[in-house]
């Protein structure tokens, strides 16, 4: 499938078989991206927060780590996918995400990934990954806010599990 990009959507590839359903999800980014992707806005909404990830993630077709860089006053200073992996796993290299970290000069993280399978329970493997991430933004100074994976339209949180 050929796809392009789209005048009224900057950023986003669309395809010829776009229905109106992608436009207004595509709308939706747009709109969460001004109250919460763009720089300088402020994190103080988890429930925002959990929208933006659903919609950023939520219909890929395989697995991608993201992370949610903040400054000191949790305003945004960028997102990025870093990692994209398989229909089952991404690989996440706790050196990528430092060297991406400093390069920002984040002072706190929300991590993020997404689950294809629409199942948004962490695995094991999730939780190690998130306590070696924790461990090595802590020797740098970063917090680590939270880790939220998504799961088709649902998003689990590590924090409001006690998981972080």
């Amino acid at each position: 499938m050929n796809k392009v990009r789209s005048e009224d959507s900057p950023g986003y590839e669309t395809g010829p078989e776009e229905t109106e359903d992608d436009r207004t999800v595509r709308y939706a980014i747009r709109i969460l991206e001004a109250r919460l992707g763009e720089p300088g806005a402020c994190i103080d909404n988890p429930d925002k927060t959990r929208q933006y990830l659903a919609l950023q993630l939520a219909e890929k077709e395989h697995e991608v780590f993201c992370l949610l860089m903040l400054d000191n006053r949790h305003r945004v200073i960028g997102f990025e996918e870093l990692f994209r992996g398989t229909i089952d796993g991404a690989s996440v290299s706790p050196r990528e995400v430092v060297k991406e970290v400093l390069a920002r000069n984040a002072a706190a993280v929300i991590l993020a990934h997404n689950h294809p399978s629409g199942e948004p329970e962490p695995s094991r493997a999730d939780i190690t990954l998130t306590r070696r991430l924790v461990e090595a933004l802590a020797l740098i100074d970063v917090r680590v806010l939270d880790h939220m994976v998504v799961g088709g339209t649902e998003v689990i949180s590590f924090a409001e599990r006690g998981l972080i």
